[in-house]
């Protein structure tokens, strides 16, 4: 499976050369694994933040190919290429809006042919008690979604 979640680069997200700033792409970032969480039908707000626990980044392998400008358009497009039970790790990548080709018969977003990533990331997350921050299974904490990761996992 997976999302794409639009963005429109701000004035305020470019640095000097007009370009997004590199750690504004960790905002992208997620804001796109919410959408993809959303669309798995399991809202992080509700089922995560809101009984108790918090998804904290683990680490960030990152590639900046090409940039964004301010006013132009793009999108992340967000899958999971590991799920494990202590950690998640999410494949995202950053496309101009050019490169969204619709959607299959499935409704799965397509990319047009020869489209490359301008940032190419693999976000890890686990899921942390909130009060303590002690790391929790994924597996055992929230079962039913580690078993519709499983089915969704596209390995990096």
């Amino acid at each position: 499976m997976h999302v794409h979640t639009p963005i429109t680069v701000r004035y305020g997200e470019t640095d000097m050369m007009g370009v997004v700033y590199h750690a504004n792409y960790l905002l992208y970032f997620e804001d796109a694994r919410i959408d993809y969480l959303n669309a798995a039908d399991f809202s992080y707000n509700e089922r995560i933040e809101q009984v108790g626990y918090m998804s904290p980044i683990y680490h960030i392998d990152i590639t900046y190919k090409a940039p964004l400008r301010y006013g132009e358009a793009g999108f992340v497009r967000t899958s999971v290429a590991k799920n494990l039970p202590m950690r998640t790790v999410y494949r995202q990548q950053v496309f101009r809006a050019e490169d969204a080709a619709g959607t299959d018969e499935a409704g799965e977003p397509l990319l047009r042919e020869g489209a490359t990533p301008l940032v190419d990331a693999l976000v890890t997350v686990c899921v942390v008690e909130r009060e303590t921050f002690k790391p929790v299974s994924l597996k055992r904490t929230f079962p039913d979604l580690f078993e519709k990761y499983e089915k969704l996992v596209e390995e990096a």
